[in-house]
């Protein structure tokens, strides 16, 4: 009996993690026996997948959300004590459906998930950071926590994305005290910088609604914010990898709140024991909705992909769509890519088709493995 483990993203706007994993253990197969485990890299479904991995519940709180209207949010709370928390969980793209405006948004409702957490006497914090709407440094978040922020004329106030600019001194004196006895773990799935040309504002903001002049004056207030922090906290994160993500808030979890940036899929593959899992398996898939060279930056398919070269495992990827760079990952890990997409369909279309051609496309993977080694 042949073992497959199959872990993948999900295909966003058709099948989610959690749903892949039900269709790979719904698939009877002579001869194989497939195992299946939900993933995230630190953005929307994180917290189901730790929850599914780990077990425990989840919990939910009051908090407002980027716009500062009243929202109820859930987080995760772990039977070992841990919190996860997703920052799109308060600040998601999908709250700002209709009105993005990446200069007026905050995370101040993601530091209440935490506040909340902490309250309820959480033993240790995993925030995910991906998918946010904000660009604010993380500076809401730490203002529900208690930090400070003044301006020049020395007055406080909740910097946003627009606002940083004015920022002149932060005081985190009052934050939460069970902040520095609660290790913060923060997810983040990618590596680029607070500011500049690669920084939050440049690459991400135009996806949160940001147009070139916005694009600007984002970045010029993330500058600003990291001036700030070297001078009033004497932590230089300029240069930090990932500080960039979800806005600023990598670098503002690390400065503001003692966070600690880790890979988000390693967090997650850590959680659920990939690597006990891979003891035994003849094979790994893996895969997500486009597959590119973006897709070894941290992400699912690239920590996964990691950890099968150093089992030698084989790790076959599933997309619905293979971009001409996609070849990079053969040198890190990949040792097959397919499409599962079984006809050239309108976009509008690849929802209703999806669930079959993943179907098929898996069985198909399966056969053939059948076939070349019987």
């Amino acid at each position: 009996m042949k073992r497959c483990l199959v872990i993948s993203d999900s295909f966003k706007g058709t099948l989610s993690s959690p749903d892949i994993c039900h269709i790979a253990r719904s698939i009877s197969l002579p001869g194989w026996h497939i195992d299946a485990l939900p993933v995230a890299d630190g953005g929307e479904g994180t917290t189901d997948c730790f929850l599914d991995a780990c077990g425990g519940q989840k919990r939910s709180a009051a908090v407002t959300d980027p716009f500062g209207d009243p929202l109820t949010a859930c987080y995760g709370l772990l039977p070992d004590g841990t919190a996860v928390i997703e920052c799109a969980a308060a600040a998601g793209l999908p709250q700002a459906e209709g009105r993005l405006d990446p200069e007026r948004t905050t995370t101040y409702g993601v530091g209440q998930l935490l506040a909340h957490a902490l309250d309820h006497g959480a033993q240790r914090l995993i925030l995910g950071l991906g998918g946010s709407c904000t660009n604010d440094g993380g500076c809401g978040a730490a203002a529900a926590l208690g930090a400070l922020f003044y301006d020049r004329q020395g007055r406080s106030f909740v910097p946003t994305g627009i606002t940083l600019s004015q920022l002149s001194a932060i005081d985190l004196r009052g934050l939460h005290p069970a902040l520095h006895t609660t290790p913060l773990t923060v997810m983040c799935d990618i590596r680029n910088p607070l500011y500049g040309p690669d920084g939050a504002a440049c690459v991400f903001a135009p996806q949160k609604g940001a147009d070139n002049a916005c694009v600007s004056r984002l970045d010029a207030g993330l500058r600003h914010l990291a001036r700030v922090i070297a001078v009033s906290l004497h932590t230089d994160v300029s240069a930090l990898p990932g500080g960039g993500a979800a806005g600023g808030m990598g670098a503002g979890c690390v400065a503001l709140l003692g966070g600690r940036l880790c890979s988000g899929i390693d967090a997650i593959l850590d959680a659920v024991r990939f690597d006990d899992m891979l003891i035994g398996a003849d094979m790994v898939i893996s895969g997500e909705g486009r597959l590119d060279s973006q897709s070894l930056q941290g992400k699912v398919i690239s920590g996964v992909a990691t950890r099968c070269k150093a089992k030698a495992v084989p790790l076959v990827v599933l997309a619905g769509v293979i971009g001409e760079d996609a070849e990079e990952v053969y040198g890190r890990g990949v040792s097959a890519v397919f499409c599962t997409n079984r006809a050239a369909r309108p976009a509008a279309e690849l929802a209703e088709h999806c669930k079959n051609d993943y179907i098929a496309a898996l069985g198909d993977i399966l056969r053939l493995i059948n076939t070349l080694c019987p």
